[in-house]
């Protein structure tokens, strides 16, 4: 099934998502009130140990994430499940993150590079794909 919207929809809908995981789905769900679905009830456990974004990538908590853009070096953190930068602003992907940094259109899987508490490495997230 398909449900057309215009732009300014798809903008006020991705404005309510809380974190990448968090899919159009249950934004519409929360706002006529229906309750959780059972795929999100699922996803909320899964987001208690780290972050779960699109493409599969889960970021477990305790997750690094830097980027040095115009000489000014940007950190961020996978806490509670949720992407948070130094300022302790939470982002919905690293394209928001990235976009928040550069005020354009920035893709943040290969802007953001990621340190997982098990890697001895840096490494760019679309190579962690």
């Amino acid at each position: 099934m398909q449900i057309d919207i215009d732009f300014e929809v798809f903008k006020a809908l991705t404005a309510l998502r809380k974190r990448e995981s968090h899919t159009y789905n249950d934004v519409l769900r929360e706002l006529l009130k229906l309750g959780p679905s059972p795929n999100q009830a699922v996803s909320e456990t899964a987001s208690a140990k780290g972050l779960l974004l699109r493409g599969g990538l889960f970021l477990p908590d305790g997750t690094r994430l830097r980027v040095t853009y115009k000489g000014i070096e940007y950190l961020a953190e996978i806490r509670n499940g949720r992407w948070i930068d130094q300022a302790g602003t939470e982002h919905a992907s690293p394209s928001s993150a990235a976009q928040h940094i550069t005020r354009t259109n920035v893709n943040g899987w290969r802007f953001w590079e990621a340190k997982r508490p098990s890697d001895t490495d840096w490494r760019k997230l679309d190579a962690l794909l």
